[in-house]
């Protein structure tokens, strides 16, 4: 850790992981991170129930926010640990971690199964080390012939197909991410077989460049955060994307609400430094 990173740790906090660093907190502006989970919260609504899986953060503080504004009613499980409506204060790095009991209700992990098996998941939050055109997603590995990248596995990706909504995230948006064909399937995206309506399907797409969805089961551009052009999208995309006519819409800005809110849950200011 450099030595930029001045560690100001709470009492009970993991040295490796909570810090402060230099103006978090009365630093201008937002960071990528805070409009990464403020899109992400405005494709949440009022009483779905969320699920996320391990690597969480930017999903659960999107899904905080949106407890917080627009969806009190939401339910948020964090996966890893089995959290209800946890009380993400201050935002921790993953749903596994231990400051996620702290929670409504605490479920074993089996009974997380169990409710995305039965299909009672509305929302999954889904990322990976290489996602394609169509919203295919690869948590696995990645490299042919030979293994390059090895991720975590599949995980509970599969059972997340039984969730009404599929949105996918992503902190690092480059051409070894968004690639041609994924090399494995972990979580199916759109092919000709599959119709609008159906249960599983990709339906969002937020990285740290922009906001994307799915036209006749093929990436689309929404829209593209502050300061970032069509040229760095295409350039760093490895394949086509659907465009809209004109200008791309620019992704809005936290609002002041909402910057307070996030800096107030995420007192270390992790979402500044995620992206």
């Amino acid at each position: 850790m450099s030595d930029d990173y001045k560690k100001v740790l709470r009492q009970g906090s993991d040295p490796l992981v909570f810090f402060k660093y230099p103006g978090s907190e009365e630093g201008p502006g937002y960071a990528r991170g805070h409009i990464m989970a403020a899109a992400l919260a405005s494709a949440l609504n009022d009483g779905e129930v969320v699920v996320l899986g391990a690597n969480g953060m930017i999903p659960m503080a999107g899904a905080r926010l949106a407890q917080l504004t627009h969806a009190p009613n939401l339910t948020l499980i964090a996966g890893a640990s089995g959290g209800v409506n946890t009380l993400v204060e201050p935002l921790v790095p993953s749903s596994g971690d231990y400051a996620n009991l702290v929670a409504e209700a605490v479920l074993p992990f089996q009974d997380v199964l169990s409710l995305q098996m039965g299909g009672r998941t509305d929302v999954f939050f889904v990322g990976g080390i290489q996602i394609d055109r169509q919203g295919n997603c690869n948590l696995a590995w990645s490299g042919s012939p030979k293994i390059k990248v090895r991720g975590p596995g599949s995980a509970g990706l599969p059972w997340a197909a039984r969730s009404r909504r599929i949105l996918l995230y992503s902190t690092t948006h480059t051409r070894s991410v968004f690639v041609p064909q994924v090399d494995f399937v972990s979580l199916r995206g759109w092919d000709e077989s599959r119709t609008a309506g159906e249960r599983g399907l990709p339906h969002l797409l937020v990285t740290s460049l922009g906001v994307f969805d799915f036209e006749s089961g093929a990436m689309r551009v929404q829209s593209l955060h502050p300061g970032v052009t069509p040229d760095e999208v295409s350039a760093n995309t490895g394949f086509d994307l659907i465009w809209p006519e004109g200008e791309p819409p620019i992704t809005p800005e936290p609002s002041d609400v909402q910057m307070r809110l996030m800096r107030e849950f995420d007192s270390d200011g992790l979402l500044s430094v995620v992206v």
